[in-house]
Parts: C-alpha cells; structure tokens; sequence
C-alpha cells in the first residue's frame, strides 16, 4: 500500500470517518494510510485548527455530520455514585435510548473538565469500561469522589426523560440544593 502524504492523507481521513458508522482507531487509521500513529495524532490536531468537526472519543475518531432531518435533543444532567456504579449508570442511559457524549467535573486548580465519552450502546460501554480497566486509569469523576456532570442526547425528548428516571430511581442523580 502506498504511502499517503500530507492534505491526500487528510483527505483520506475525513472520507474514511464521514463513511464509518462506528469511531475509528488512530491505529486503523495509521494501517490504512501507511503511516504511524502519531502521523494521525498530528493530523487531527490540524484537522481540528481547521474547524474539521472530529471529535476523539474512547473508541476512536468520530466525525460529527449533522443530518439536515436528524434533529437532536441534549441535556445536561448530575450525577453523583461510586466508581463501581459507572457501568450501571452507563448502561442505564444507553438503554433508554441515549448517547452520553461526555464527563465533566470541577476540578480545585482547573476548573472544569471535561472529556467525551460517546457511547450509545452496552457494547460501547463494555468498551469503555475495558480500556479504563486495562490502562488502569482512573474515572474523572474520582476527582471529585463522585459528582460529575453528563451531556447526553437523543432523537426523542421522551428518551433523555426515561432516563433521567431511571437514574432518578437508582439515585444516580446528584440531589438538588
């Protein structure tokens, strides 16, 4: 396979991500354009200088297209549980119907965190969940030993309030003062 170089490299990249359904590895991309990873890394950054909609999520690179007739409804919500009930909690949203697109938390020296998630399915939670555990890194939201923020979307209204519930009734969510 030929090398790609330079903009035909970034090119194959944004047809490659706008054609995938699922996100995309910055390994799958390095193998089908014949370069190493940190090529791609850097070509995302410029990318991304370049006002490309990508986005870096714990499974790969998404390009974020909007459907004209797609319309989407987001929501912010508090959470509040142990590190233990992540899963649960993930898998809560996802069940209902939801994509959760990213964690925040409030950090003493930061300020505010945040990193995307986008998972919309128990397999992308389940993916999710293996990569913290085998990189043995740690949940934002022990930063904040437990609290956190959530965005999470969906094409119905009626879904994010399903799971709202559903986190309302596990007491995942963070009570209001």
């Amino acid at each position: 396979m030929k090398k790609l170089l330079g903009e035909e490299r970034r090119e194959a990249i944004i047809t490659i991500l706008k054609n995938e359904q699922r996100p995309v590895t910055g390994t799958a991309l390095a193998k089908r354009t014949n370069v190493s990873r940190q090529v791609i890394v850097n070509d995302m950054a410029l990318l991304k200088a370049k006002d490309e909609p990508i986005m870096a999520t714990s499974q790969g690179y998404v390009y974020l297209s909007e459907h004209p007739n797609h319309r989407v409804f987001e929501r912010e919500i508090a959470s509040f549980h142990t590190p233990e009930q992540a899963e649960d909690e993930l898998n809560t949203l996802v069940d209902a119907g939801v994509t959760v697109k990213n964690v925040t938390v409030e950090h003493p020296v930061y300020g505010e965190i945040t990193a995307s998630i986008m998972v919309s399915s128990r397999y992308d939670v389940q993916q999710f969940i293996e990569k913290v555990t085998a990189t043995e890194a740690s949940l934002l939201m022990n930063l904040t030993e437990g609290a956190h923020l959530h965005v999470i979307s969906a094409d119905d209204e009626k879904k994010l309030d399903a799971a709202i519930e559903q986190l309302h009734l596990k007491g995942y969510l963070l009570p209001e003062a």
